[in-house]
């Protein structure tokens, strides 16, 4: 991948996942107790060997920024290798990013300058596993001009993304954004052939496209229109797409045992993080002895910037009726900081300096940095934002209908809770 340049967009609003981003831009938003959301996307880079990176913030990037200067500030300029974080530069007018293809339309002039022969478009809020170098051969043998992975999904997904329609070479012959009435896969009426956002370009060829055309979005505009001039080719990421690595096993006669799988479990997971729901699935995919999403494997690790805490603890709560409650956690990824007195936690993710107190119950829950679980409180199925204290035998996740009064509640029944909620109680 030394000819390819990584492009990742991170300046969406990201509405749907509001209130989590009424401060911050989504990329920014924590995951996995001790990640950001745009970490899974630059460990995808950095595993597959592409060191050439433009990050393309915009909508509340502070946060965002602060922590890819934080913890990514590894890159060589001596060999070559770099990650630019590149805000709107105002480069053809007064306006923002207006969309995926305008934004890096803005920014045609520093791609030219580089003269690489690829560019790898990419989204900073996705979580999965992909080596960028098996799709950057996938487009080389297709000889094609433009290469979008896709995924298989339920049709009744289709109204969230562009559906591709291709021959039997994986030629694209269709593309419809977001239809209310897809077009399912041949021969399987349940499903849809998705697009997953991530786009691979001869890069002549994308400066020639966004020169010729004006409008915003790859997706909705700019991909459909190039299907009669250009060749357009789908990459089957469940099939095609092999993540190399070693997982531990414990043997119950000779302990700690590394073994080396050609193709890991979780090589064909993907999800969208867009709405609080698919948030809180991500999360919840991170738990138990096998996670759908591994985040232990030793060849392609996650890389993050650590913050600098102690080691999580649980602990016996001298405050508790004798004999003592003992803090206890169950499924769980707790992140450094955090201290259970006394309460317990069950398939959670909890991520920096998260207290909780002695009596409470935390369960399938998502609970962010420098939150506190009150004494007695019960939380249930929710997603407890950054700083919020949980009042004491305050319950969540409970009565959703009561909940729904006060906080936002999902499509699903996730409890969304953040400081704002709570100014008034």
């Amino acid at each position: 991948m030394r000819s390819t340049l990584g492009i990742i967009m991170a300046g969406g609003k990201g509405e749907r996942l509001m209130p989590l981003t009424r401060h911050r831009a989504k990329p920014a938003i924590s995951f996995g107790g001790i990640y950001r959301l745009i970490d899974i996307t630059l460990s995808n880079c950095i595993n597959s060997g592409l060191y050439k990176i433009m990050v393309l913030p915009q909508y509340r990037s502070r946060t965002l920024m602060q922590h890819l200067e934080m913890g990514w500030n590894i890159f060589s300029p001596a060999l070559g290798h770099f990650l630019h974080i590149i805000p709107p530069q105002m480069t053809r007018g007064e306006q923002w990013y207006l969309g995926t293809a305008d934004s890096i339309r803005q920014n045609l002039d520093l791609i030219e300058g580089l003269g690489l022969d690829l560019c790898l478009v990419l989204s900073g809020d996705h979580v999965y596993k992909m080596d960028y170098g098996r799709f950057g051969e996938w487009h080389t043998e297709c000889k094609a001009d433009v290469t979008i992975a896709a995924i298989e999904l339920g049709k009744e997904f289709a109204s969230s993304y562009g559906i591709l329609e291709v021959d039997d070479s994986w030629k694209v012959t269709g593309f419809q954004e977001k239809p209310k009435r897809p077009k399912t896969i041949p021969g399987d009426e349940a499903h849809v052939l998705a697009s997953m956002g991530i786009y691979l370009f001869n890069t002549e060829v994308l400066l020639e496209v966004l020169r010729e055309d004006e409008r915003p979005d790859f997706g909705k505009d700019i991909i459909p229109g190039m299907l009669s001039k250009y060749r357009v080719f789908g990459y089957p990421f469940r099939r095609e797409n092999k993540i190399r690595d070693i997982v531990i096993h414990i043997d119950p006669l000779q302990g700690r045992k590394e073994i080396l799988v050609e193709r890991a479990e979780d090589s064909s997971y993907w999800r969208d993080v867009g709405t609080l729901d698919s948030y809180w699935n991500s999360n919840m995919d991170l738990t138990g002895e096998r996670p759908y999403f591994n985040l232990y494997g030793k060849l392609w690790p996650i890389r993050t910037y650590q913050m600098q805490y102690p080691p999580s603890k649980t602990a016996l709560s001298a405050d508790s009726e004798n004999p003592p409650r003992s803090g206890q956690a169950y499924d769980s990824l707790i992140a450094h900081g955090s201290v259970i007195v006394g309460g317990v936690v069950r398939n959670c993710v909890l991520s920096y300096n998260v207290y909780v107190q002695d009596g409470a119950l935390v369960e399938e829950s998502v609970v962010l940095e420098d939150a506190v679980i009150g004494k007695g409180a019960k939380v249930k199925k929710a997603i407890i934002g950054d700083g919020v204290f949980i009042p004491p035998g305050m319950e969540i996740g409970y009565r959703p209908k009561e909940d729904m009064k006060r906080f936002t509640v999902t499509p699903r029944g996730i409890t969304v809770v953040t400081r704002d909620d709570l100014k008034n109680l």
